[in-house]
């Protein structure tokens, strides 16, 4: 999945916590909030506190949906609320492969087959 596939999709399914979401699409959806809040914080802060609301919902939905690719809660991002120990667990949970078999459906790239 490349960069713009990722935010394309990330768009696409704004509020969508079903389903799986892949490494790539997670990771890069995630690159972008953070250029996307630092370049315009630059500019002005108002526009980076928009921009940052309104990429929250989509970046819930595809942590959420990268949780489930794991074979996990989408509801185990809570733990983002728990400092350091927390933010380690979630980010090595974001950073693991996507367990097979898994109940949450179908590996997001098995339509590429």
């Amino acid at each position: 999945m490349t960069f713009a596939d990722a935010i394309k999709t990330c768009f696409s399914k704004y509020a969508d916590f079903s389903g799986r979401a892949c490494r790539e699409e997670f990771w890069y959806f995630i690159l972008f909030t953070l250029l996307g809040s630092l370049v315009l914080s630059m500019i002005d802060n108002t526009a980076s506190v928009v921009f940052s609301l309104v990429t929250v919902i989509p970046s819930t939905a595809a942590a959420s949906r990268r949780l489930h690719d794991t074979n996990r809660s989408g509801w185990l991002q809570l733990l983002w609320l728990v400092p350091l120990i927390g933010w380690i667990i979630v980010v090595i949970f974001m950073a693991q492969e996507a367990k097979e078999p898994n109940q949450f459906g179908p590996s997001p790239d098995s339509s590429l087959s």
